[in-house]
């Protein structure tokens, strides 16, 4: 693998492995005293469960997790449609003051704010998703946790793929939400599965520069659809895309939730995280008193994240055997981003990995790094600023 420029901080990051908490074994220093089932839990999110998806899942999961430690659900406090700003600091520090004893922050721009609670409140845990700084901070309470969603990502991309060769469309587009890492490592992922199975494969990215907004959302599709696209995916929050998708007879897949009911004739499978796994983890080890890691990540193997039921009616002739297969190489150490690959990130960092050469996404902290756009990818704001590589 050649990087150029600036010896690019990717050859930084597989080289710092060691660093980084959940891969290592690093763990914050053991919790006293043991809480039991009288942990109180808060969390923080940047919607709500009418979403249907993210803020939904994040709800769902931690309810599943503290009903297995028998954690009572009115120990749970949900702060919900809280902006990425200086509110959520006053909300976690509502949290802190009712007495929680665990805070999950859920959404990305949530972590500089979590990090100044924390400093104030040493005895309470407090947990960010899709971070890094939290990770790398010297102080003991704080965790970053995701993940490895690019593997699910990778396998839905081989039913859009699939699909593209049986109706000879192969353009697709993407509703991506923000230019982060989080969301070019996830789109990447998708496409490099689709061009598993259907090499001539291109896409068409959007981004919203929002989360969760499905009156936009809905207007970047018919964007792409009328581009020519023919099958559409998606990094935001809402069934949007799906509904567009079934309303213009043209093929989606989803993201955090099982579409087809929402369009039976347009949605053929989504990507999703199991969230439980992470919180089930962590309220276990705040309710047995036990340290547990800085910073946390798991696929398949650890059964994070999952694909929701094949939509076999739309499907085309051997998506599910192809799915298995794939995710048979994924449990033998297959990596998603394995050369050839070239691209080029916004900073100008070019990568170029080889046939036989991988990019270990995830490998040194949960927090997806992958922030290159590869050739066969074009990229832009719903405004119209556009890269093409």
């Amino acid at each position: 693998m050649t990087i150029r420029k600036a010896a690019n901080r990717l050859l930084a990051l597989l080289l710092t492995v060691t660093f980084f908490a959940v891969l290592t074994g690093c763990e914050s220093k053991p919790l006293t005293p043991p809480l039991g089932t009288n942990v109180k839990v808060g969390i923080v999110l940047v919607g709500d469960e009418s979403d249907s998806g993210y803020n939904y899942n994040h709800i769902v999961g931690l309810r599943k997790a503290c009903d297995e430690l028998i954690i009572p659900d009115s120990n749970i406090v949900i702060m919900r449609n809280v902006p990425e700003n200086e509110d959520s600091e006053a909300a976690m520090r509502q949290l802190a003051d009712e007495g929680c004893d665990i805070i999950f922050a859920t959404s990305f721009g949530y972590e500089p704010y979590m990090l100044k609670v924390a400093q104030d409140y040493p005895g309470i845990q407090f947990c960010h998703c899709s971070g890094s700084a939290s990770a790398e901070s010297s102080l003991e309470n704080v965790h970053n946790y995701f993940p490895k969603i690019f593997e699910a990502r990778y396998l839905s991309g081989i039913a859009a793929g699939m699909k593209a060769n049986e109706i000879k469309n192969y353009k697709l587009g993407y509703v991506g939400a923000f230019d982060l890492p989080e969301v070019i490592s996830g789109f990447t992922a998708f496409y490099l599965g689709a061009k598993s199975v259907a090499p001539e494969v291109t896409m068409r990215v959007i981004y919203i520069m929002d989360w969760n907004n499905p009156e936009l959302e809905a207007e970047i599709a018919r964007k792409l659809i009328a581009d020519g696209a023919g099958i559409l995916g998606q990094h935001s929050d809402s069934n949007a895309i799906a509904l567009v998708a079934e309303a213009e007879g043209i093929f989606q897949v989803g993201y955090n939730a099982d579409m087809v009911t929402d369009a039976p004739k347009a949605s053929l499978i989504s990507a999703r995280l199991r969230w439980s796994s992470y919180y089930r983890y962590a309220l276990n080890a705040v309710k047995s008193g036990v340290p547990f890691s800085k910073d946390w990540s798991e696929g398949f193997s650890g059964n994070a994240v999952y694909l929701s039921q094949l939509n076999e009616a739309i499907a085309a002739n051997g998506t599910a055997d192809a799915i298995a297969e794939a995710e048979k190489r994924l449990n033998s150490g297959y990596h998603v981003f394995s050369g050839p690959l070239y691209g080029i990130s916004a900073n100008g960092d070019i990568l170029d990995i080889k046939d036989g050469e991988f990019f270990d996404e995830c490998s040194t902290r949960s927090s997806p790094s992958f922030d290159f756009i590869l050739s066969g990818i074009t990229v832009e704001n719903a405004g119209g600023v556009n890269d093409e590589f």
